[in-house]
């Protein structure tokens, strides 16, 4: 399928979960800082917090008994995750071919995340040459997830109106995301492969697991689907 021919606009990308496996990263972290400062932190409440913003995150393992202020919990969260991604980003198994195949027939792709400006610059920097023509983080003044705000100001820098978002696909794996996205106006996908909550109900337009057979063609075939349901 030719540029000329595609009608999806822009793919929107979630950071953890949907384009890097990094949740492992930030869960060991919080585990390591709890158990060095008096909390008690378990996988199940680490996957609980998968999705939501770090200072949210730190609030509740300082409820569990972690002694450090929220700042300091989210500060060591941040640092150790940095570490491990500048070391090697953990792209998930054929997200980069789907990156390179959206280049080549024209359509950006924008990362929108709550993480930090330098984690997202890191993966802009290792993903294949010319795939992302920008980011939102969580060190953007803009609301964060689960407000659409994230997502709309993606749209907007890409020239995209609110009312064309539904022309734009967004992939997003936490339902704190999936919310954000949908309420956005995006055609969102749920990316249902690497959570272990189960968020299949979620109010996405649809889900998929894992990218094999996800390119352009694919993607804007989701954004035909639903703008004929409309």
């Amino acid at each position: 399928m030719t540029e000329s021919n595609l009608m999806v606009k822009a793919v929107f990308w979630d950071m953890d979960g949907t384009l890097i496996d990094s949740e492992p990263y930030w869960h060991e972290g919080e585990m390591k800082i709890a158990a060095a400062h008096g909390g008690y932190w378990d996988e199940e409440l680490a996957w609980q917090g998968s999705g939501t913003p770090v200072p949210d995150v730190a609030r509740r393992m300082v409820e569990h008994g972690c002694q450090l202020s929220i700042e300091e919990i989210g500060q060591g969260m941040i640092d150790y995750v940095a570490q491990k991604e500048f070391e090697c980003i953990p792209w998930i198994e054929g997200v980069e071919d789907v990156l390179v195949a959206l280049r080549d027939a024209g359509v950006p792709s924008m990362l929108v995340t709550t993480s930090p400006r330098h984690l997202a610059e890191n993966l802009v920097a290792q993903a294949p040459a010319g795939a992302f023509a920008g980011y939102v983080c969580g060190d953007d003044d803009v609301e964060k997830k689960p407000s659409p705000a994230p997502y709309l100001e993606a749209g907007r820098r890409l020239g995209i109106a609110p009312e064309d978002m539904k022309y734009c696909i967004a992939v997003e794996d936490s339902m704190s995301g999936l919310r954000s996205a949908v309420a956005s106006g995006a055609t969102t996908i749920g990316q249902t492969g690497f959570m272990r909550i189960d968020n299949s109900n979620g109010p996405q337009f649809a889900s998929i697991k894992g990218y094999e057979g996800i390119d352009a063609a694919s993607l804007d075939a989701f954004v035909r689907q639903r703008t004929s349901q409309a």
